[in-house]
């Protein structure tokens, strides 16, 4: 698979498949300005986003793309559900698509005695298309950026990239990793700490 993007052939796949369901206009009291009335609208605002999300905890195109598509396939079962909670539940169905990912890798290596993680592609932060606003030194920064956070233990990684990177609020952030709000600002601290020895912009 090329392209160093979520496809739009992809999208367009997973648009269409699941076209019939996520058409269907939200209920009356999730209907806001500031939020997409469709899933098929918050699919697609939040897909490439996911998919670095995704590719930076699996370090595999191909595997981000499969884990991004399955959750996007999980959340019909929440086409019901108020349009203001589409992004927690989604955040939350991703990462846990992530961790079994992980999981079975790992699983899948204490057969193998001289195999190694995977590491996949390096992620290229860059879009094909025309984007005079990113400039070689801001993909520069990206890619230090990606590679420091893949040296961060997950929790630490989920929390500086749910938090700083997609800006959530702290109980989103903590209701998306499953855990307590005190850890999210420890996680968060302890990955502020460790990327300060190694990127000068974040200190």
């Amino acid at each position: 698979m090329d392209g160093s993007h979520f496809p739009d052939r992809a999208a367009h796949t997973v648009h269409g498949r699941l076209a019939a369901v996520t058409d269907a206009p939200v209920a009356a009291d999730a209907a806001s300005p500031a939020l997409p009335s469709t899933l098929a609208e918050f699919f697609a605002s939040v897909e490439r986003r996911a998919f670095r999300f995704a590719e930076l905890g699996l370090r595999n195109r191909d595997d981000a793309l499969d884990a991004v598509q399955d959750a996007m396939t999980k959340m019909l079962g929440y086409a019901d559900r108020p349009a203001s909670e589409w992004t927690p539940l989604f955040w939350t169905v991703l990462r846990s698509r992530i961790i079994d990912v992980q999981r079975r890798r790992t699983f899948r290596l204490t057969w193998l005695s001289d195999a190694r993680m995977p590491e996949g592609d390096e992620i290229d932060w860059a879009d094909t298309g025309p984007d005079p606003e990113r400039t070689q030194e801001g993909r520069e920064a990206w890619t230090q950026l990606a590679q420091a956070l893949r040296q961060l233990p997950r929790r630490q990684r989920e929390a500086f990239t749910l938090r700083v990177l997609e800006e959530f609020d702290v109980e989103t952030t903590a209701r998306i990793m499953g855990c307590s709000a005190g850890s999210v600002k420890t996680h968060l601290f302890r990955a502020r700490e460790a990327l300060q020895t190694q990127l000068e912009e974040f200190r």
